[in-house]
């Protein structure tokens, strides 16, 4: 598939290329696929046995429920949470022979680390834009992005996927730089039973930057709730957030719309799992 770029817009230019790897991993992934097969153990197909592991999203649940197998194969799919599906591939047992798997984590256990056991695929299950995963205490003069310079940032993995497309977008977008705020990583994380724990590559930090160990026993939400920080980052929403606290809120109160903006200026809708 050819992309025309002559009197187009970059903006344009990075949509069409999304539609064509979308379509050309959707046609590569399931090309020999059969479609309409029973759901029963009888009518599925026999073949080589394969491990697939990751969240049961409605984009992979034909795979799941066997509508969609894959050709000589045998499917088994392995539910599990971000934080496990890391660890098993990263510094795990690397067993599952297909995997959804964080992509910024993966990129550091691969230069980092020296993990080959695993060849990336442009094939990306969670795409998600991240201005609605900055939360702060309603209390701290907190009104725009440029005033969290001089704060102090709780969050359960500094180099997650979701953290480094955060920090990103405040750089680019608004000046603001990691090594603007102090970093407080918690050793707990309230929401654990839907993501998982924490992987050994979601937390590896650069040079020049200020990090610090937050209490023991304390999640990230309590160092939000407590006052001991002046704002979040987290990939999922806070239990003090979803508890209805007054004095937690999101940085952008209308998340969605600063989103729409931001790839209407950029075209980038953040890649967060492979």
């Amino acid at each position: 598939m050819k992309l025309k770029t002559d009197g187009t817009s970059r903006r344009d230019f990075v949509k069409s290329a999304a539609v064509a790897a979308g379509a050309a991993g959707a046609l590569s992934a399931c090309g020999n696929a059969t479609t309409g097969s029973d759901e029963s153990s009888d009518e599925r197909p026999q073949g080589l046995p394969i491990s697939v592991a990751g969240y049961s999203y409605d984009r992979v649940q034909a795979l799941i429920d066997g509508r969609v197998p894959i050709d000589g194969c045998s499917i088994t799919f392995q539910k599990d949470k971000i934080g496990g599906l890391n660890t098993h591939v990263l510094s795990g047992p690397q067993t599952r022979e297909v995997t959804e798997i964080g992509l910024h984590p993966y990129m550091l256990g691969f230069a980092n680390d020296g993990v080959r056991g695993y060849s990336l695929l442009p094939i990306f299950p969670l795409r998600t834009f991240r201005h609605k995963s900055i939360f702060i205490r309603t209390d701290r003069g907190i009104d725009k992005p440029e005033d969290l310079r001089g704060r102090t940032i709780a969050t359960p993995g500094y180099s997650s996927s979701s953290l480094t497309w955060i920090r990103g977008m405040l750089e680019d977008e608004y000046g603001v730089t990691p090594q603007d705020v102090t970093w407080v990583v918690s050793k707990k994380d309230s929401s654990a039973d839907v993501s998982g724990t924490v992987s050994k590559q979601e937390n590896v930090i650069p040079d020049g930057i200020e990090v610090v160990e937050g209490p023991p026993g304390l999640d990230e939400s309590d160092l939000l709730e407590s006052g001991q920080v002046d704002a979040l980052y987290h990939a999922i929403e806070p239990r003090a957030f979803i508890e209805g606290d007054p004095i937690v809120a999101r940085l952008f109160p209308d998340a969605r719309q600063a989103e729409r903006a931001y790839f209407a200026k950029t075209g980038i809708f953040p890649i967060m799992h492979a």
